[in-house]
């Protein structure tokens, strides 16, 4: 819907003979604003779409456009994978550099969320963390409830934006009887480790998906040779993690740590 309301935002501006700059500055936006609405990478706001009917003569086709538009609780690249996350009853997930979704602290959520790049509207931003909040509810509210692995490796609990607060988090879903939660120290890192995230999820026909995400581009595949390549890396990874009881123990020690730091500070 934002595409398409971005094309036709771009057909009446074209047809009106009214530039790109022209339109920024009657609705108050940047060119470069108005050039990602109408491709679809930001939602048109009602204001754009106000402006632009009157400026260019749509006799009310761009206004009534705002009933139809909603704000996407995912990026467009990610909305497939929740798809079909929610239907999923297993799992399995390994992450390199960040707390997973489904694990994070809202604080946690809107230090990343905040500072992506090209920025995101607030409003986009808020959405962005409810619905990142809402997610969370697979870890406890199905029936039976889904099973989850997660492993992750050590450099994700030594972030800049991990806290004591998001550190007792992954306490309290380690605790979660269908949760487990793995650490892979630096010293046990083997090369599958240092190629990024990943996520194979199974439904309850036995149907498999390989989910591998990188700053750039997302790939989710059904497809066996990029199942099967996914599922041995991620074994391979949780046979050198540390267990589940002894990942307890050292995310307890780094709680410790953090403690004794703030109470220095």
């Amino acid at each position: 819907m934002w595409r398409f309301t971005g094309n036709q935002l771009k057909r009446w501006r074209t047809k009106a003979n009214i530039s790109r700059e022209q339109l920024a500055v009657a609705a108050n936006y940047s060119p470069d604003t108005i050039k990602a609405m109408e491709q679809g990478v930001r939602m048109p706001t009602a204001r754009v779409l106000d402006v632009a009917d009157e400026l260019c003569g749509a006799e009310g086709m761009l206004s009534a456009v705002k009933d139809y538009l909603r704000r996407e609780k995912f990026p467009p690249r990610a909305q497939e994978f929740m798809e079909r996350e929610r239907e999923a009853v297993s799992h399995w997930s390994y992450e390199s550099t960040l707390v997973p979704g489904l694990l994070q602290t809202p604080g946690y959520a809107r230090a990343l969320i905040e500072n992506r790049y090209p920025p995101l509207d607030e409003e986009t931003v808020e959405s962005r963390i409810a619905a990142r909040m809402e997610r969370q509810a697979i870890l406890t509210e199905r029936n039976p409830p889904v099973g989850l692995s997660f492993v992750l490796y050590e450099a994700v609990l030594r972030g800049p934006q991990v806290d004591g607060e998001q550190l007792r988090r992954l306490l309290d879903a380690a605790r979660l009887r269908n949760v487990e939660l793995q650490v892979l120290p630096f010293e046990r890192a083997v090369t599958s480790a240092l190629m990024g995230p990943m996520v194979l999820l199974e439904t309850r026909d036995h149907e498999r998906f390989a989910f591998t995400e990188g700053p750039f581009a997302s790939e989710l595949s059904t497809a066996p040779d990029v199942v099967s390549r996914v599922a041995g890396r991620l074994s391979m990874i949780r046979a050198q993690a540390l267990s589940p009881a002894e990942s307890t123990l050292f995310i307890e020690r780094m709680v410790d740590c953090h403690d004794r730091q703030a109470e220095v500070a």
